[in-house]
């Protein structure tokens, strides 16, 4: 389900903008843009090692604030960020990147998000 809500709303916030030079400025479109609108807050940290592997970091990611407050949610905390991972998913192959979206979450409510581009 949240591939084909990604999907959507890429295509209604890219509708005015201009075309994106890279995979780079795609990822920094998502950290910033599409992340504002959908969680009201831009992505804490963006980090890639220029092969293909891009880590989003939010420190405090607004679906596992009200899980926070006790330590025995942490090992179901993945759960809730499936959907997330796949409104990143699916808003990257909307926009011609194919990609493998892992979450990680360490210590509530801070996530990591992990996107692995598959070239074709």
């Amino acid at each position: 389900m949240g591939f084909r809500v990604g999907q959507g709303l890429i295509e209604r916030f890219t509708k005015d903008t201009a075309r994106f030079k890279d995979e780079l400025d795609i990822m920094k479109f998502i950290c910033k843009d599409f992340w504002t609108t959908v969680f009201k807050k831009q992505i804490d940290n963006l980090r890639t090692n220029h092969q293909g592997i891009y880590v989003l970091q939010d420190n405090k990611f607004r679906l596992l604030t009200q899980l926070s407050a006790g330590k025995q949610y942490l090992e179901h905390a993945s759960k809730y960020l499936a959907f997330t991972c796949g409104l990143i998913r699916g808003g990257l192959s909307n926009l011609g990147i194919k990609s493998i979206v892992t979450a990680e979450v360490s210590s509530m409510p801070a996530c990591k998000f992990q996107v692995m581009i598959q070239k074709l």
